[in-house]
């Protein structure tokens, strides 16, 4: 009886969600979601070999809105792939592509952990729920419906546009590194603009802040630290301990910050965001836009997770192992710190900070993969004007400026590989709402729908015909 009563509470409660879903408005809304609902459902984490299963499908759908096949290129990279597709332009303009940038890939999630399941689009209280909704599903669907909505429409770019999905961004990046580095065939372009980063500012109430241009990234890179030691019978402790001498040096990397720094996007950031944001947060952005040297200001913006990495390289502990059996003492323990560094600084240079930090030279720190160095793109007045002509129809005379990620995206290796990369996704989010890589990943409903004409104003602007 009681699982009875629990069943018709729950077939209540999805009947409720299914009567005040908003419905699509037309045909181009529908195929939206559709792509949508379907990318979401694939579990595209790696380990999972799904990945090329959604290029294939994505592929399929650019097929069927008349994307020949030969201007479509699925290539396989151990279990993952990239996806190119190429709009082919008149060429009139005289300019090399505009390259557009997503991923396919998600951060797994277990679905005995989330309220909803995952792997399956669920529209409740004003949210999309599922892995990938922001990250980045969101900007691979928009770019995709933008790509068959102007190909239904019978539209001729000047120039060639070209679509450049990878499939391990949130790992390994081989893909990333294939098409920035060994397909520049496919890939070389003026310059990329990015669906995974960028994007507006909601208020607690909904209201529209600001849009952020993504400029600049950090350098990504992953240490190991390991501490090495005999080792011996868990009942003759030891003076050292392999756990215990690494759990020291994890304390002394929490304790430490580094300097604080500072670039011309960073401070215009903060002159334009703080404002906009008030209250002592807001305050202190100004303040430290006014003076980057005002310590005060730099501890208050150093509380919040979302700015501190604006301010400074950061390193944290991310992961652990370490001993062998339980009755036994430890011969090894491993931490894994992952570092976001300011641009200007070298990964060795910050290597050497952790060294001094741990102050233990019996301790091994060792980088792992290949970390990229990106430098700096432009704003470029074409790009910032399109830009503006998207969001204003949305948020008329909403400020709109350029930041620098403290995470790492595609965008670092097209930069290094002499591709200017600009970040400027359709999705506008309440800080609150941003659960990207975390528990029940969500986008707002009314945002999916609104920023469906994102791409199609920004991709009409730069390649459309010349007005006469």
């Amino acid at each position: 009886m009681i699982r009875k009563m629990l069943s018709a509470v729950a077939a209540a409660a999805l009947m409720s969600a299914a009567a005040t879903a908003r419905e699509p408005a037309d045909a181009d809304e529908a195929k939206a979601l559709e792509i949508y609902r379907t990318i979401i459902a694939m579990r595209t984490a790696k380990g999972h070999g799904q990945v090329p299963k959604m290029a294939q499908y994505l592929a399929g759908e650019l097929k069927a809105a008349g994307f020949s096949g030969e201007d479509i290129h699925i290539l396989p990279v151990e279990e993952t792939a990239g996806l190119v597709v190429r709009y082919r332009g008149d060429g009139s303009s005289g300019k090399k592509p505009i390259l557009f940038l997503g991923h396919m890939d998600v951060v797994d999630a277990n679905p005995e952990d989330w309220e909803l399941d995952p792997f399956e689009l669920t529209e409740k209280d004003g949210y999309f729920f599922g892995r990938g909704t922001i990250d980045n599903k969101y900007g691979i669907m928009n770019l995709t419906q933008t790509f068959i909505r102007l190909k239904k429409e019978g539209f001729t770019p000047n120039r060639d546009l070209v679509l450049a999905f990878s499939g391990d961004e949130e790992t390994g990046m081989l893909t990333t590194r294939m098409l920035a580095y060994d397909r520049k065939d496919l890939t070389d372009a003026e310059f990329a603009l990015n669906a995974d980063a960028g994007g507006g500012s909601l208020g607690p109430n909904g209201e529209a802040l600001g849009y952020g241009v993504q400029a600049a990234e950090k350098t990504y890179v992953t240490f190991e630290v390991t501490a090495h030691n005999p080792g011996g019978h868990s009942s003759r402790p030891r003076a050292d301990n392999a756990i215990y001498d690494l759990a020291a040096a994890l304390k002394a990397v929490q304790d430490y910050q580094f300097p604080v720094m500072w670039n011309d996007i960073t401070l215009a950031t903060f002159a334009s965001l703080g404002p906009a944001l008030g209250g002592d947060l807001g305050e202190a952005m100004v303040k430290f836009s006014e003076n980057p040297k005002n310590k005060k200001a730099a501890r208050r913006l150093a509380e919040e997770g979302s700015y501190i990495g604006s301010t400074r390289t950061t390193c944290v502990a991310t992961m652990l192992k370490a001993g062998h059996a339980e009755n036994a003492l430890p011969q090894s323990a491993t931490a894994t710190i992952n570092c976001r560094i300011f641009p200007g600084v070298s990964v060795d240079d910050v290597k050497a900070t952790l060294a001094d930090v741990i102050d233990n030279e019996a301790l091994e720190i060792t980088t792992l993969g290949d970390p990229t160095d990106s430098p700096v793109s432009e704003l470029r007045p074409d790009v910032l004007a399109a830009l503006s002509k998207a969001v204003h129809a949305r948020y008329p005379d909403l400020p709109i400026g350029s930041y620098m990620e403290s995470g790492g995206t595609d965008g670092m290796h097209y930069r290094k590989a002499g591709v200017p990369t600009l970040a400027i996704s359709a999705a506008f989010i309440k800080e609150s709402d941003m659960y990207a890589h975390g528990l029940n990943e969500r986008m707002p409903v009314d945002g999916f729908y609104d920023g469906l004409d994102h791409w199609m104003v920004i991709m009409k602007e730069l390649a459309g015909p010349a007005a006469e």
